[in-house]
């Protein structure tokens, strides 16, 4: 993990001005638009006769405290079976549980002082197709009065895996880290692998990515500018293979193994992320947080 690195003397986190807690949020919220744009546009060339499929946006609110955001969801198109894609920004005090959770990650201060703001993009895709991946995509700024720190990334989980598919969203985040560090790509890239692990079936969920938490060097700006090119990677890593794939023919046999597979992102989605965890434990609307499980999964 990260260290996060406060400033000596007054925390830099006091010296944050709204300016940049207002453009990290218009910036997540402009990508959210972006990518819903896209999307529908992708749907629209999708195969079949069916009307193509469009977004059901729904505003939500947190149960305590303050703030909220938009739940945009579609089901049944052409392309996606179904897919999410959720801004938020939020802000309070935390509960005891999600406290107790931020201490031990050592956030520093937040024994005595639990008052948060949260700024993001959470995206999962669940396909038409057997044979076009499904992909989950994150990003967001956190704040509290010890600290802030960027997270996120992007990880492809394919049902039936096509090496190709694979190296070319890897290759698209790699990019992305390429321009910001060194070792950006390497060690988030191993950071996604364990992440994305589900142990109690001994194997990971899907074909990595990258995955970063706790990122504060120390320098807002360049740390923005990473997450918001990890953002931008997003589109043309994904959208090149759900097109090349969502007419591909596909069997029953395809189809079951779909359902199995999407039965593994859910066994890791309610039992070990993060994110999903955080939400409930703040009161957002559960619809929202849960909306990243499929519509659809099978076990044996």
């Amino acid at each position: 993990m990260l260290a996060l690195r406060v400033q000596a003397g007054k925390s830099s986190l006091e010296n944050l001005v709204e300016h940049e807690r207002r453009t990290a949020a218009a910036w997540f919220r402009d990508l959210r638009d972006r990518i819903v744009t896209a999307f529908e546009a992708l749907e629209d060339r999708g195969p079949g006769a069916a009307p193509a499929g469009r977004f059901e946006v729904t505003p939500t609110s947190r149960d305590r405290d303050g703030g909220g955001g938009l739940m945009s969801v579609m089901r049944g198109g052409r392309v996606f079976e179904k897919v999410g894609v959720n801004w938020s920004e939020v802000h309070g005090t935390l509960a005891p549980r999600a406290q107790a959770a931020m201490a031990s990650r050592g956030v520093p201060g937040i024994d005595t002082d639990p008052r948060f703001w949260a700024s993001g993009i959470s995206l999962v895709a669940h396909m038409q197709n057997p044979h076009a991946p499904a992909v989950h995509m994150n990003t967001r700024m956190f704040w509290t009065p010890g600290a802030w720190w960027f997270g996120g990334g992007a990880d492809l989980n394919p049902c039936i895996e096509y090496p190709d598919d694979t190296a070319h969203f890897h290759d698209r985040l790699r990019a992305a880290c390429d321009r910001h560090g060194a070792d950006y790509y390497d060690r988030f890239k191993a950071w996604a692998d364990e992440y994305f692990f589900i142990p109690h079936r001994g194997r990971a969920r899907g074909v990595g990515g990258i995955f970063f938490d706790d990122l504060n060097t120390g320098d807002w700006q360049a740390d923005f500018d990473f997450t918001r090119a990890v953002g931008e990677a997003f589109l043309p890593a994904f959208l090149p293979l759900a097109q090349a794939r969502m007419g591909q023919p596909w069997s029953d046999a395809d189809r079951d193994a779909q359902l199995v597979h999407r039965g593994l992102y859910a066994e890791y989605n309610l039992v070990y992320d993060r994110g999903t965890k955080f939400g409930l434990e703040t009161g957002h609307n559960a619809d929202a947080v849960l909306m990243s499980l499929p519509p659809l999964a099978k076990w044996i």
